[in-house]
């Protein structure tokens, strides 16, 4: 589980460096790209057809041999952002492995799901696994009555801590618990 993890966080460092909206924000890229990246940019400096080309063909060829060794992941937006989604609720460091600061538009404040199972916990509050296998603890409150199949939405309160909506009822304090 942990390297589907770090792949996907490698994968958004990768992206948002040659991301052109990231371009807009000099502070929020790494001073320096991978070098096997850098040597593909550079064959564009090359005035002539047959150097640059092989330049491209030497160059890509080694982009190709890095990925598939997984020593660079390449990933888009909406790639990043369903990452971001499936991380909400945890706490991780900022590394600046997606781009730097957060960006207004690419936080994720809440996410929306069906619960796919329940059981209830020997201090009488519900566990809760979603459609993508998160698991979300009650940490409040009473009986929820949540049942699978149910929608729940979950969005970020106040302090670092996060409520639930089961089937559009009320709020209730809930904490992400790892797999």
């Amino acid at each position: 589980m942990l390297r589907p993890m770090l792949s996907c966080i490698a994968l958004g460092a990768m992206s948002l460096a040659a991301a052109p909206l990231a371009a807009k924000d000099k502070s929020a890229l790494p001073k320096e790209l991978p070098p096997v990246f850098e040597a593909v940019v550079n064959c564009r400096a090359l005035t002539s057809d047959s150097e640059r080309l092989a330049c491209y063909d030497r160059s890509v060829a080694a982009l190709a041999s890095a990925r598939d060794k997984e020593d660079i992941v390449v990933a888009d937006r909406a790639t990043i952002r369903e990452t971001k989604k499936g991380l909400f609720g945890f706490t991780l460091p900022k590394l600046k492995l997606f781009g730097g600061a957060e960006r207004d538009a690419d936080e994720v404040k809440e996410i929306e799901s069906t619960i796919s199972a329940v059981r209830e916990t020997a201090d009488g509050l519900g566990v809760f696994t979603l459609a993508d296998g998160a698991r979300w603890k009650q940490t409040d409150g009473g009986a929820t009555f949540a049942k699978p199949g149910v929608a729940i939405r979950i969005k970020r309160g106040t302090l670092g801590s996060y409520l639930a909506s089961i089937d559009k009822g009320a709020y209730l304090r809930v904490v992400r618990l790892s797999q």
